[in-house]
């Protein structure tokens, strides 16, 4: 597909009545492995970004053509509409138009940006917010950034967690009403603010650290919810298999189980790879 008709595509799931849990990728393999697994939506987070890059903590320690880099490789590589957290939009939103941009000039299907107040400012304790009127500011930039109207922007809140239930519907209703494509909430713990937020808008609903106790697909699905994240689990495992394969290695004990090598020669796309060079070395023989 190509990223217009990926984006079309992403659209269409968002427009849906059913709740998808998107694929955590973190490289082009792993991208690679989701098309091939048939998953409807792929998702870049930041965190697994800043530890991909630069084996850093999630403290907004990456730049954003560093993270537009490599959403723009997982895109070349693999088949699936791609999601990816912008967090802040890397700064004012002024900033936020050069991220978007790149970020659209990456391939991404979507984008969430987020209303936290990032990197952490001095002097403060824990996770605070930026203004409602800031907040409308950053989407309104991110709009305006956009030369694909596919390109789905979702404005994103931990209110919930840090403010509380009014103050999280207000910045809901106030980034509903200024165009963005849907809302993402962070860390819903109960059913009851689940369904205020959710009566908050019209929009499509992605929801992240939801509780377990939450996540029943009908019911979310009900209330306006089509995509749940469901955390990072290959990252962590692909950590754990070569910890694992190293400590084994070093020690000299027996090797875990490894990838095939037809599953790699499939992830690498090694046999069209193979006909493409066949094909340039059959239309270049006799040439000089």
């Amino acid at each position: 597909m190509s990223w217009t008709q990926r984006r079309e595509k992403f659209r269409m799931l968002l427009e849906g009545d059913t709740c998808i849990h998107p694929i955590s990728v973190f490289d082009p393999m792993t991208a690679r492995m989701a098309a091939d697994l048939d998953f409807e939506i792929a998702m870049l987070a930041g965190s697994v970004a800043a530890m991909s890059i630069a084996a850093a903590p999630d403290r907004i320690l990456i730049t954003a053509t560093e993270f537009a880099d490599l959403a723009h490789r997982i895109c070349a590589a693999g088949d699936v509409p791609l999601i990816v957290d912008a967090d802040h939009g890397y700064g004012n939103a002024v900033n936020v138009l050069r991220t978007v941009a790149m970020l659209e000039q990456a391939g991404i299907a979507a984008l969430t940006l987020e209303d936290t107040d990032l990197p952490q400012p001095y002097d403060t304790n824990g996770a605070s917010l930026i203004s409602i009127a800031a907040g409308v500011g950053k989407m309104q930039a991110a709009l305006a950034g956009r030369q694909d109207s596919n390109l789905a922007i979702i404005a994103r809140t931990s209110a919930i967690l840090i403010s509380g239930l009014d103050d999280a519907i207000a910045r809901v209703r106030a980034y509903s009403e200024c165009g963005v494509d849907a809302i993402a909430l962070i860390g819903v713990k109960t059913a009851a603010d689940l369904e205020a937020l959710c009566a908050a808008t019209e929009l499509p609903i992605m929801l992240g650290g939801l509780s377990m106790n939450l996540q029943d697909n009908d019911y979310l699905a009900r209330l306006g919810v089509r995509i749940c994240l469901t955390g990072h689990q290959p990252f962590l495992a692909a950590m754990a298999a070569a910890h694992h394969a190293m400590i084994c290695q070093r020690s000299g004990e027996k090797m875990p189980a490894l990838a095939t090598a037809e599953n790699i020669e499939r992830w690498t796309a090694g046999d069209q790879i193979a006909s493409l060079a066949d094909q340039v070395l059959r239309s270049n023989k006799g040439r000089t």
